[in-house]
């Protein structure tokens, strides 16, 4: 039986990006949304093939602004064989004087639970899932709003750390994705918190829209255009 398109479309990113290599220690976030639940998902069943030499691990991060797993998700999750470790944070205490609480802090206080997690228990990797209009909205943000022409990549080494970020859903629009939970029957569970302000995200959302209409071809040949890069023609 042929496995899901969104399935192939990890393989490939997987593959080209060599993200999965033999004796990986692979620490996934489950944020309880659509993104995240279909990497478990993926990982889940990889895990499973024959060839399968990596093992890989769950955690969810909740805070006093964003509920625990949901119920059911759990459920879900245990039906494909994955136990999802819980931890808590206090988000609001880390906010420096001076500063405001955002989605953006917030994100990264969670990133940096991931890492901490990951170094105290000898995980090599971080599977986050960002996807394909993930990564082009941020190529436009930093165009538009810094001038610089950079985003998220598929494989991030950090330099001061011995982890790597890998985002496996670089190949995977939004829209396969939603398509893959909806055949699934993901039960999905998003912040609601009061602090949500991601209108540079909407903004860029907007415009990756005009630019490519939704086309699928269009969004990938964006994509292509960061890795064929013509120094000749550019000032």
């Amino acid at each position: 039986m042929a496995q899901p398109l969104l399935f192939s479309l990890i393989d490939k990113a997987c593959f080209d990006y060599e993200m999965i290599k033999p004796g990986d220690r692979i620490l996934l976030g489950a944020s309880g949304g659509k993104d995240s639940t279909a990497l478990i998902e993926y990982f889940a069943q990889r895990s499973k093939r024959r060839n399968a030499d990596f093992e890989f691990k769950c955690i969810h991060i909740h805070s006093e602004i964003t509920p625990p797993l949901n119920d059911g998700l759990s459920s879900m999750f245990k039906e494909w064989g994955v136990d999802v470790e819980s931890i808590f944070i206090d988000v609001l205490n880390r906010v420096k004087p001076g500063h405001k609480m955002n989605c953006w802090w917030c994100s990264t206080q969670r990133r940096n639970e991931l890492l901490r997690y990951a170094m105290e228990n000898g995980y090599n990797k971080i599977a986050l899932g960002h996807h394909l209009d993930d990564i082009l909205e941020t190529m436009l943000m930093n165009m538009l709003d810094k001038g610089e022409f950079a985003t998220m990549p598929p494989v991030m080494k950090y330099n001061n750390y011995p982890c790597q970020i890998i985002r496996p859903l670089c190949y995977s629009d939004e829209q396969t994705i939603i398509e893959h939970g909806t055949e699934r029957g993901y039960i999905v569970s998003t912040c609601t918190c009061t602090y949500q302000d991601n209108s540079r995200r909407k903004d860029a959302r907007k415009s990756l829209e005009v630019l490519t209409g939704g086309d699928k071809v269009k969004k990938n040949k964006l994509f292509q255009s960061m890795k064929n890069i013509l120094p000749d023609y550019l000032p």
